[in-house]
């Protein structure tokens, strides 16, 4: 597949290091020389010096016979301009653009990007997106990491073994004995740093990170068995009440019960806008790092803290802040993902990466086969596939222990029938069915491979 991707910064980067690792041709576009020679330096790609939305540029890069153009550059207008070009000019029949400005995302104006408007097939929002998973981290807050998958009847959890987890020491393969109702199954450990997929005989440590999949019905019970305990998040500060903080708060007053949010931001305008846009957020204009105003929001009585501003070490200061004040869940916001590594020292509970989220998104359109969802876990180390299985896959027909997976891949769950069923070597996958695999960055070729329709389905 040819590809040419627009904006070669942290999302466009990353976009280009996950299908240039899967051999296909990519050339990336930026007016920043510098960023184009990083991309042509560190990944197998082509480079472009030039505005993505110019035709000459286009030209350059290879749009006369380009089968998909992804518009990830800072400017929504760009982008926007960067989709229409590419399917007047050149008829590049897939079109993707990240936009950020909420009102180019307005429901009512979602006519804009009909065919006879303004071609972009996929819209891609990362405000929205990080919204969403900010969402997914209250409604599991013992967890550091979790996604929805299979309509969301079925959740991936990333817990943090410790002393206090029963399961500690028990070879996975005993799991499904001692929990033989338990609709969950470790997919990935991370341990020492090294994530990998781990065997029926591998055991559990503390201070272990585990990637499980389980049935929705059965996250509380997981979250149990691996020694969590939940808690309701009725009470809530949100600091930084940009984009981010506005689509978070929004989401925090559409939920069901009766939450109460509370947000800090700096800026007045923006702190203006925010009051203005929201109907039961009491909004404070002040440093999301001052003690005194951290305590007028109730920061010591909170159930949660979310620190979504645009600087990264803004909001690792506030969700330490926020724990030193008594609050018992902390969740960042993190663009850079070499600060990882401090979250645990530093005591912040969970994280939220933008730059994920939303390589997640448009990988999720880019899959061969009928891919229906895409998680990319960690710094792109691995990814969490689900996908419709059609019948001239190599699965269809087969029982899941006849199927030749590479080792570092995992069946997390089978969708059949309209029910998520626990994945057991006599599972026969059929045509249709749904499925979800863990698969490490390396594997994810032979996964789309399993995945692929062959060329006379069509």
């Amino acid at each position: 597949m040819k590809v040419i991707i627009c904006g070669a910064g942290q999302v466009g980067w990353q976009i280009a290091r996950h299908l240039s690792g899967e051999l296909n041709d990519v050339t990336v576009v930026d007016n920043n020389p510098d960023l184009v020679r990083r991309a042509t330096d560190t990944l197998d790609v082509q480079g472009i010096a030039g505005f993505a939305s110019y035709p000459d540029v286009l030209e350059r890069a290879g749009a006369a016979d380009a089968d998909m153009i992804i518009a990830a550059t800072h400017s929504d207008e760009v982008n926007m301009v960067t989709c229409q070009v590419a399917h007047s000019v050149f008829s590049i029949q897939r079109k993707i653009a990240r936009l950020r400005s909420q009102s180019y995302l307005d429901a009512i104006y979602s006519d804009l990007y009909r065919r006879d408007h303004l071609p972009i097939d996929v819209v891609i929002s990362p405000e929205r997106e990080v919204a969403a998973a900010a969402m997914q981290r209250l409604s599991a807050p013992a967890a550091f990491d979790t996604e929805t998958f299979m309509d969301g009847k079925a959740q991936l959890l990333g817990i943090t073994i410790d002393d206090d987890c029963p399961v500690v020491h028990t070879p996975l393969r005993q799991l499904t004995d001692l929990f033989s109702t338990l609709r969950a199954i470790v997919v990935g450990v991370r341990r020492d740093g090294t994530l990998f997929a781990p065997d029926p005989g591998d055991q559990l440590f503390v201070g272990d990170n585990c990637y499980i999949f389980t049935h929705i019905e059965d996250v509380s019970r997981t979250m149990e068995v691996f020694g969590k305990k939940e808690k309701k998040q009725d009470r809530v500060v949100i600091v930084g009440g940009g984009n981010v903080g506005l689509e978070v708060a929004k989401a925090m007053e559409n939920r069901t019960g009766r939450t109460r949010s509370k947000m800090i931001e700096r800026d007045r305008k923006k702190a203006e806008h925010a009051a203005e846009a929201l109907e039961r957020t009491i909004v404070l204009n002040g440093d999301g790092l001052d003690r005194a105003l951290m305590i007028e929001a109730g920061i010591d009585r909170a159930d949660a803290m979310l620190a979504v501003t645009d600087d990264d070490k803004t909001n690792m200061l506030a969700a330490v802040r926020a724990k030193a004040e008594g609050c018992s869940l902390a969740i960042a916001l993190i663009n850079d993902p070499t600060l990882v590594p401090l979250m645990a020292p530093l005591g912040i509970d969970a994280y939220i990466n933008p730059r994920s989220t939303t390589v997640s998104s448009i990988l999720r359109h880019i899959r061969h086969g009928r891919v229906r969802q895409v998680y990319s876990i960690g710094d792109a180390e691995a990814e969490v596939i689900e996908a419709e299985v059609m019948s001239t896959s190599p699965m269809a027909g087969q029982m899941i222990r006849d199927i030749d997976f590479p080792e570092g891949v995992l069946v997390g769950a089978v969708y059949k029938g309209g029910e998520v069923l626990r994945p057991s070597g006599k599972l026969r996958i059929e045509e249709s069915d749904v499925i979800s695999l863990f698969a490490i960055a390396a594997d994810v070729p032979e996964v789309e491979r399993l995945m692929q329709v062959s060329i006379d389905f069509f």
